[in-house]
């Protein structure tokens, strides 16, 4: 098993590989990667490149923001459920007031 940053790299040198492939060049793939963050979110944008074989910049922009947009709502959600276990502690159990 690869540490983050090893994952990290393997998975932006391959959506920079698959970038390539459709006439882009690195700086963009590393900037792509870069805005995504998580090893997963870029194998995500490799995924969608390799299938759909988009032509312009702005279409892969778009995708990227659409993934970004994802991973947020995801987040919030989380961060809504932990909110709202925590509270449901509280209705049950009451406050600790040590």
């Amino acid at each position: 098993m690869t540490d983050g940053g090893s994952d990290w790299t393997i998975a932006k040198n391959e959506l920079i590989k698959v970038m390539n492939g459709l006439g882009f060049p690195d700086e963009f793939g590393y900037e792509i990667a870069k805005e995504l963050g998580s090893p997963q979110a870029i194998r995500h944008m490799t995924s969608y490149l390799s299938q759909a074989r988009p032509k312009d910049p702005e279409t892969i922009v778009d995708e990227m923001l659409a993934i970004k947009s994802q991973i947020d709502s995801w987040k919030k959600k989380k961060e809504s459920e932990r909110a709202s276990s925590k509270y449901n502690m509280i209705l049950r159990h009451g406050i600790d007031r040590e």
